[in-house]
């Protein structure tokens, strides 16, 4: 059909100014222009959401193209479709026959096909001499041709916006895994710092992070990260360094008499754990991860940075390490998260927390915060009369987004450094 006249719907559909202009925009469309009908459905796929277009409209565009038999089209061939409702069906595995209007309505609405009714709004086609078609009533799919530098243009701007989330995710994990690795080696190896202040603040940096957030709001936060991971390796640079300078003048025979046995206590530093044993890679460094992807006693994978040093927990709450490795023959101590768990689920029965807890807990919270719970309950001691009840409640704020572990760690670090300093003044 060629009349040059808009076609309007049959029945009760509805003419709109968006049709007349897909109506138009293919009319005007140079005859020999050609493009390859599969090319154009992957552009499409890639730019659906930027077309308002479902997966399921695609399926059935997919149907309506496999009656077109050739694997190009050019808009000056004839390029209407008229399949039934059942054909179709079956081409598009089997949709119901309301999902299969819908998502025709969707096709035409966003001006990727054009209906050609006919009289009765059926669909067929009457051949001429020599058995042509002459005249087809159907679906148009010249508003492929038409769109496609559109739809190219469309995808490639996807896959760029893809790519630099990508990028910008990346950013963040690594700086994320630098400054949890960083903090935990400077509580482990006593290193002067005020390290509480440090996860707090980055903590406070990673709370913004959500999952559906977009490349700027990442890029803006690994700038943070990657500002305070500089900042925390700047400052263990010069450390580091210090050493190499009194190594130096005691090599020159500049002693210096002190009879403090600790090289740390006299340090505004947090002190390695009492109890607490490190594992020796086979570089000879302390080794404590973390930011472990392990399972738990469950067989649960914990996944990726749990967000907290292992080291800040048990600076935090050191008397959990008093009840690791308590089978015969198992070491006491704790050096790693899968081992921190194993213990916390212990301490968890022996504080007589309900199993029906502890599973709402882990739930909510995540394996790792619930444990790290746990260790501050039995650091609490007495303070707590009733764990069962205090870690339902903790559940519930952590529901309600008003609960981190962050600020209870750093409240029993803060509780143990006053009471080390007034056994000093003492």
């Amino acid at each position: 059909m060629s009349h040059g006249l808009a076609t309007t719907p049959f029945g009760r559909r509805t003419m709109s100014l968006a049709l007349v202009a897909a109506q138009v925009n293919a009319r005007n469309t140079a005859p020999e222009k050609t493009v390859h009908k599969w090319k154009v459905v992957q552009a499409l796929t890639e730019a659906k959401d930027k077309l308002g277009i479902p997966d399921r409209a695609i399926a059935v565009l997919n149907a309506l193209l496999s009656f077109h038999q050739e694997t190009t089209m050019t808009a000056g061939d004839a390029l209407v479709v008229f399949p039934s409702n059942a054909k179709l069906i079956a081409r598009a595995h089997g949709v119901a026959p309301t999902t299969l209007r819908r998502h025709l309505a969707i096709l035409v609405d966003a001006g990727i096909v054009i209906r050609r009714d006919s009289p009765n709004g059926k669909r067929y086609a009457r051949r001429g001499e020599g058995g042509e078609i002459a005249e087809a009533y159907g679906f148009d799919l010249k508003p492929l041709v038409a769109r496609a530098e559109e739809f190219e243009q469309l995808a490639a701007e996807v896959v760029a916006e893809r790519k630099a989330l990508r990028l910008a995710r990346e950013r963040v994990t690594l700086a994320r895994r630098d400054i949890t690795k960083l903090i935990a080696m400077g509580l482990e190896e006593g290193v002067p710092g005020d390290w509480a202040s440090l996860h707090m603040a980055y903590l406070e940096v990673i709370g913004r992070l959500k999952r559906s957030a977009q490349p700027e709001t990442l890029a803006s936060i690994s700038l943070e990260l990657e500002d305070m991971a500089a900042e925390i390796a700047k400052h263990l640079e010069l450390f580091v360094n210090s050493l190499k300078t009194d190594g130096n003048e005691s090599q020159s025979g500049h002693h210096k008499q002190n009879s403090n046995t600790d090289p740390h206590e006299s340090e505004p530093a947090f002190q390695k754990n009492r109890g607490e044993t490190v594992e020796t890679s086979p570089e000879g460094q302390g080794n404590v991860d973390p930011a472990p992807v392990i399972d738990d006693e469950q067989g649960r994978d914990l996944g990726k940075d749990p967000g907290t040093p292992l080291g800040m927990v048990l600076q935090a709450c050191p008397d959990i390490v008093e009840y690791a490795g308590s089978g015969a023959g198992e070491p006491r101590g704790i050096a790693n998260w899968a081992t921190f768990l194993k213990t916390a689920s212990l301490v968890r029965a022996m504080l007589g927390i309900s199993p029906d807890a502890w599973r709402d807990a882990t739930e909510t919270m995540g394996v790792v915060d619930a444990s790290i719970v746990i260790a501050a309950i039995l650091q609490k001691g007495d303070e707590i009369r009733f764990p069962g009840g205090y870690l339902r409640s903790l559940t519930e704020k952590k529901r309600e987004g008003q609960f981190s572990v962050g600020p209870i760690l750093m409240a029993l670090i803060n509780t143990q450094l006053k009471a080390r300093k007034q056994r000093g003044q003492g």
